[in-house]
């Protein structure tokens, strides 16, 4: 008996070593050496795992700047300019600099500018109430006001106003990670450039319906009069889908825009209190543009 018990104890260590070393033979056959550079650019990273920059996370980045050998089109809004530019070091690259971005919410249809009309009763969440509802104002673009992006977001930068029933973005603790406009079944969520000073002008409305029907739904909705993009003298302001859309990149944040929508259709985020001075030069730009545009199109059909 205590022979058989030797034999099986010898066979099974005999099975054991040679598998183990077959096994050593294969990993070195096949093994793969990573660049050390991907360790070191990924300690750089802020580890946040978010996807923010378009790929799975902070190691798939890191992977892909030193697979590419290149920073084009590689950026982490989270780590912002200074984490690039420590990559950069890294890799014996230079990092273009970029404006850091914010969400903005696009959507100012709270409980006192689209007033209930109906009550939602389902699960208390936007994708589900999106699918089975146009909400509970009418409107089939606003927010709906489960939350979703709140719960998306891993930094504690955007909240549910309860008296507004609208998300509200902290600016300071916003990394521009994606994640609340992903969330968002509605994309009433936008990632803008910061601005200088944190300045910021844009259309607070994503509904595309005609002026009337949007006008009932909510009293600040963008009705596609076209006074804004008239009134731009940078051609900032386009008009799709009778809805109006300030480019971030174009605008000037010289504020001619705001008092002359009829609505209240713009917002702006860091200015000063409006002025009776640029409330004045806004009607008369309007004017002036509106004269200029009337002009040029009586010329254009005489040649014609």
């Amino acid at each position: 008996m205590d022979e058989v018990v030797i034999y099986a104890v010898v066979s099974m260590a005999g099975l054991g070593t040679a598998a183990a070393v077959i096994l050593y033979f294969i990993a070195q056959k096949f093994k793969v050496i990573e660049d050390p550079r991907i360790d070191e650019v990924e300690e750089a990273l802020p580890a946040a795992n978010c996807g923010a920059c378009g790929l799975a996370g902070c190691r798939a980045f890191a992977e892909a700047i030193v697979k590419n050998e290149s920073l084009e089109d590689m950026n982490c809004p989270v780590g912002g300019n200074e984490v690039m530019e420590e990559v950069a070091g890294i890799m014996g690259l230079e990092a273009e600099q970029k404006d850091p971005l914010v969400a903005v919410v696009r959507c100012n249809g709270s409980k006192t500018n689209a007033p209930q009309k109906v009550i939602y009763d389902g699960p208390n969440t936007c994708q589900f109430a999106h699918a089975l509802s146009a909400g509970e104002s009418g409107c089939p673009n606003g927010c709906l006001g489960c939350g979703d992006c709140e719960e998306s977001c891993d930094f504690d930068a955007i909240h549910m106003n309860p008296k507004t029933d609208l998300p509200e973005v902290v600016e300071e603790n916003c990394t521009a990670c994606n994640a609340c406009v992903e969330a968002c079944p509605r994309d009433i969520i936008e990632l803008r450039p910061q601005g200088k000073k944190g300045k910021r002008t844009y259309i607070s409305c994503v509904n595309t319906e005609k002026g009337g029907p949007a006008k009932k739904h909510c009293s600040v909705a963008c009705i596609g009069c076209g006074k804004c993009v008239t009134a731009c003298p940078f051609d900032a302001i386009t008009m799709e889908n009778n809805l109006a859309y300030i480019d971030p990149h174009k605008c000037k944040n010289c504020r001619l825009c705001v008092p002359i929508c009829p609505t209240n259709a713009i917002l702006e985020d860091n200015h000063p209190e409006m002025s009776e001075k640029i409330v004045e030069k806004a009607k008369e730009n309007l004017k002036k543009q509106t004269e200029k545009k009337k002009k040029a199109a009586k010329e254009k059909d005489n040649e014609g």
